[in-house]
């Protein structure tokens, strides 16, 4: 089976197999003539990105790539694009990549045409009103993994350098005006961020799914979500040249993305300021703390769980899915915990107080406090 699709929700999605040949098309539609295509270090000289530069230059689009983006990447880095940016005369971007790529690449539309500093713009609040929404640069996303579904977000996590905080950065604007998934794109993941980005998938639909907020379009996208990354992550993980899977999992990505419209909780809370410390890798964090973050949550999600558990095929309710995070994840190769993920000698109190701070506690289930959340932070470890 070919699985092909247009959608236009959230925003015009160009889905399937080789559609990484209509990049040229698709600046075109979004008004790009000039494009600045911002990818990471990792990806700068592959020949997925190459390739990518062939078909802007064939077209007429010219050859401008911004690749300085850490694994996190920082206000440094974003500087640094806006700079190449403006000086270049360009008049939007080609977001490549993971959600590093992805992150900044937005953040450089949105950031090349302000006057205000970044951290003006932080997911607090109206904050985000403070742009100029006509100075923003439109944006076509291309994500080459499937996992934090930014292609589809209205913000971007940045961390700040000075005070290894990452920061929500948010305007609607920040949603790019077309997506090509092109699964073929994700072929080349190492298994380990295959399992990594997979997990941060599935870690947005189970916390959008089990937040209280109302949101029942995000609800019914979550549970679908969950699904697809079930049933398609250990295939992609064993392996990784089975497309079909592959798109399964993009569609699970950019799923999970648009379902946290109705909230993130403790796992995300937790992870931001662990991978902003400690440098973790993002989704696998998120699956390494998501077991003990279920038993924390179990009193206010038993029920919800146990219904998705039926949904998907899990015998057993709310224990049989927390049973099952446990088997996925040694399938994955996931570590078992914090401590053998690689965090040494955190400091309990600074995560605890970035937690607390983390704009994702608002979605969570039971109310994350001072002592609460140590507790768990602990358990992690």
């Amino acid at each position: 089976m070919t699985i092909t699709a247009t959608w236009s929700y959230p925003t015009a999605i160009r889905f399937g197999a080789g559609r990484i040949s209509e990049i040229a098309d698709a600046c075109a539609s979004a008004g790009i003539t000039k494009p600045l295509l911002v990818t990471d270090k990792g990806l700068a000289s592959l020949p997925i990105t190459q390739n990518t530069l062939d078909l802007l230059e064939t077209a007429g689009l010219g050859r401008a790539m911004f690749s300085d983006v850490d694994p996190n990447p920082t206000e440094v880095n974003a500087d640094a694009g806006i700079k190449m940016f403006r000086d270049g005369g360009h008049d939007g971007v080609v977001a490549f990549g993971g959600g590093s790529g992805l992150d900044l690449g937005k953040l450089v539309a949105f950031m090349a045409g302000q006057t205000r500093p970044i951290w003006d713009f932080e997911d607090i609040g109206d904050w985000w009103t403070r742009a100029d929404a006509d100075a923003i640069a439109p944006i076509v996303a291309v994500p080459t993994t499937a996992g934090t579904g930014s292609e589809v977000g209205r913000a971007s996590v940045i961390t700040n350098s000075q005070t290894h905080e990452k920061k929500i950065i948010f305007h609607p604007k920040f949603l790019p005006t077309i997506v090509i998934c092109d699964p073929k794109l994700t072929v080349g993941m190492p298994p380990a961020i295959t399992a990594g980005t997979g997990m941060d998938a599935f870690a947005h639909c189970l916390e959008a799914y089990c937040s209280p907020h109302y949101h029942p379009m995000s609800q019914g996208i979550a549970l679908e979500g969950m699904r697809l990354v079930k049933e398609n992550l250990p295939l992609v993980y064993a392996d990784g040249t089975n497309i079909d899977a592959r798109a399964h999992m993009m569609s699970a990505a950019a799923m999970g993305a648009t379902a946290f419209q109705k909230g993130l909780g403790a796992i995300h809370a937790l992870s931001h300021p662990i991978g902003a410390v400690h440098h973790t890798h993002h989704g696998t964090t998120n699956a390494v703390v998501m077991q003990q973050v279920l038993l924390f949550n179990k009193p206010a999600i038993a029920d919800r769980l146990a219904m998705a558990a039926n949904y998907l095929g899990i015998s057993g309710g709310f224990d049989g899915f927390y049973d099952f995070v446990g088997k996925i994840n040694t399938t994955l190769g996931i570590p078992k915990s914090l401590t053998d993920l690689g965090v040494k000698n955190p400091d309990i109190d600074v995560l605890v107080t970035s937690a607390l701070k983390d704009p994702s506690c608002g979605g969570n289930p039971i109310e994350l406090t001072r002592e609460n959340t140590r507790k768990l932070l602990m358990a992690c470890l």
